[in-house]
């Protein structure tokens, strides 16, 4: 059972790695490119991203596509890459910080923080 969780627990996050990529292979644009991207950003619209502006670590600020925090969230912002290589918090092999690599840590827990009241 250990090696099919895995092998699930890899394909996930496989077919869910490329959130918000841009084409960054070539400049040009065809018609099937398009209509993907579109595809892509109503999806996104409907797959639980925090809005922008949330307070980071609130229960707002989770990714639900990744299931960690939106401001940690590597898949949707590359930018936040180096920072997470600079703490030594990175997993060369899966290209993700380790602290979120469920494969090497299949025991990891990211916990959505909980609602506060009146929200």
């Amino acid at each position: 059972m250990r090696i099919s969780l895995t092998t699930l627990v890899a394909l996930l996050l496989f077919v869910l790695g490329a959130c918000d990529n841009k084409d960054q292979g070539s400049s040009k644009t065809t018609p099937s490119s398009t209509a993907a991207a579109a595809a892509t950003q109503k999806t996104h619209a409907h797959t639980g991203h925090a809005k922008p502006g949330v307070k980071a670590g609130s229960h707002e600020d989770w990714c639900g596509e990744h299931a960690v925090p939106e401001s940690m969230c590597t898949r949707c912002n590359a930018s936040l890459i180096p920072a997470f290589k600079a703490t030594g918090d990175w997993c060369k092999e899966h290209n993700l910080p380790e602290s979120q690599c469920l494969i090497c840590n299949p025991g990891l827990k990211i916990v959505r923080p909980p609602k506060t009241a009146g929200k």
